[in-house]
């Protein structure tokens, strides 16, 4: 299982946490506590932080949204042959619902980029592996600018175009 499709208890047990200061507003409060949480993924060396919030936990919560997401882009792991339980009930009809702020959305790039990079990064056949369109695929990449470098940065390393 991809480490972004864990449940946050499981990933959490993966992590080391480290807390530190961060300038900015927030007064008193901010500049004298160490609130903002920076979370390292033991086994890939991948690290995630958020400090904007004035609250420990709510930066945890922040940090380790962005850590699920760091690691759906950048960490592969072999892709399974059919879609997860996770992709397909979230698939209705050939659509893919998932909003950017889901729980379950960097599962989802995860399991979609792991797939391409085993189809060779051919959208249509990776698409029609997971029971959506191209589009709807690519529609999954454009809801985060990171998503999106991602793929591209994929596709340019194996000498296709960029998309736009």
């Amino acid at each position: 299982m991809h480490p972004a499709a864990l449940p946050p208890d499981a990933l959490l047990a993966d992590v080391q946490e480290m807390h530190t200061r961060r300038s900015g507003p927030g007064g008193q409060h901010r500049n004298k506590v160490q609130t903002a949480v920076v979370l390292v993924h033991r086994p890939t060396g991948i690290a995630a932080e958020a400090g904007e919030r004035r609250s420990q936990a709510e930066n945890r919560r922040v940090a380790l949204g962005r850590l699920r997401l760091t690691l759906a882009l950048e960490h592969r792991t072999p892709a399974s042959t059919t879609p997860s339980a996770r992709w397909q009930a979230r698939v209705r009809g050939g659509q893919l619902a998932v909003s950017v702020d889901h729980p379950d959305y960097p599962a989802l790039v995860a399991e979609a980029l792991d797939r391409l990079q085993a189809h060779a990064l051919d959208m249509p056949a990776t698409a029609a592996a997971l029971g959506v369109s191209a589009t709807q695929l690519l529609k999954l990449f454009k809801k985060t600018p990171a998503a999106w470098t991602t793929l591209n940065r994929l596709r340019v390393g194996m000498g296709l175009p960029v998309l736009k």
